[in-house]
């Protein structure tokens, strides 16, 4: 996978699995993903991802200061909260010898499951975790900003887990724009490493791939995937 043009040797497996960590629920047993028409709706354009009471469990976009997003993982992890911490193995040469390490996908961030006030309750431990903070949504309204934890879809973090699990080199991690995969045609992958992953298919960088875009936070992108692996959904 490359976060930003970097390629790495293999894909993570947190604590000798098969999957990246996912604590406390597993991508099998994930909550029920909603259909991706009511989310995006083709007759308003109007996308209601983010419309959520704060009684009912999400996944929140979390972000931590200076590379501490495993430390903040570990902590609600032991607390018992499902979590996302997407990492890869890399080869870096130290001291003229190859060691292979363990990184983030995605620096600074990770992803939790649970009420918006089950998640506060973290975020604003200043004792535990001083560092961690909601990533959030920016609304102007007249002369005022509001701000709303951003919430991720439950089929985009299904679709983030299947493209981070995948043995596949090429795929693509970027905290950049990439208006292609905005403006694609809305598909599903229904055959290859990349089944399941819904999202918007383009040609970048020379090759067709299904992005997902996580409203500006990240676009994460399948390596090649050819057009007979593609069902067209409602866009």
């Amino acid at each position: 996978m490359k976060i930003d043009e970097f390629t790495s040797s293999s894909v993570n497996t947190y604590g000798g699995g098969e999957n990246p960590p996912c604590v406390g629920l597993a991508s099998s047993v994930l909550p029920e993903t909603r259909s991706v028409v009511a989310i995006e709706s083709s007759q308003t354009g109007v996308s209601t991802r983010n419309a959520h009471t704060s009684t009912a469990p999400h996944w929140y976009a979390l972000r931590t200061t200076y590379g501490r997003e495993k430390k903040a993982y570990d902590y609600m992890a032991a607390k018992g909260v499902t979590a996302f911490y997407p990492t890869m193995e890399v080869v870096k040469s130290i001291k003229g010898k190859r060691k292979v390490i363990t990184k983030s996908r995605l620096p600074n961030i990770f992803f939790a499951y649970g009420t918006e006030e089950e998640i506060k309750s973290f975020v604003y431990d200043n004792v535990n975790l001083p560092f961690l903070r909601f990533y959030y949504r920016h609304a102007h309204i007249g002369h005022r900003v509001e701000k709303t934890p951003m919430i991720v879809p439950d089929y985009q973090m299904e679709s983030l887990k299947i493209i981070c699990a995948a043995d596949a080199d090429n795929t693509i991690v970027t905290l950049d724009e990439v208006p292609k995969f905005e403006k694609g045609q809305l598909v599903k992958v229904i055959d290859g490493v990349f089944k399941g992953v819904i999202g918007r298919v383009a040609r970048w960088q020379g090759q067709q791939r299904v992005g997902v875009v996580v409203d500006d936070l990240v676009t994460v992108c399948t390596a090649y995937v050819p057009s007979a692996f593609l069902e067209n959904m409602t866009n």
